[in-house]
């Protein structure tokens, strides 16, 4: 039998300038934040992701240049002196360039995630686990 294509959900990142209002570290830093399917809504940038599954967010729209999407323990990622989370995570190609993404398989057990651009502070937000 065929193997069955890979199943996993997909958030389109896009990069848009702006410092949303509500969130708390989103008043500091870059003035560039991630918005996760065109919204940068606290309730559509706080993400719930599922043990178990997993979840590609496609930065393939060239806002994405320059914007590595990464996943931390910490709040904020490295620059909250935090460091990256590299559990079940996968990369592929350039953000900014058609087909890059950032994919992740939540493992059993995991922690609270905040994902981040590896290169400026302040663009990101929380992804629970669930």
């Amino acid at each position: 039998a065929p193997t069955p294509a890979p199943s996993y959900t997909t958030f389109t990142v896009t990069v848009v300038g702006g410092n949303p209002a509500n969130h708390p570290y989103y008043n500091f830093g870059s003035a560039n934040k991630f918005a996760i399917d065109g919204s940068t809504a606290t309730a559509d940038v706080t993400l719930s992701l599922t043990e178990g599954q997993t979840y590609r967010f496609d930065q393939s729209d060239s806002s994405n240049s320059g914007h590595p999407l990464r996943f931390s323990e910490t709040a904020n990622g490295t620059h909250g002196g935090g460091v990256e989370y590299t559990t079940g995570v996968t990369t592929d190609g350039t953000p900014g360039n058609a087909g890059a993404y950032t994919q992740i398989e939540v493992a059993s057990g995991a922690p609270t995630l905040y994902y981040y651009c590896t290169n400026h502070s302040g663009m990101g937000w929380t992804a629970n686990t669930v």
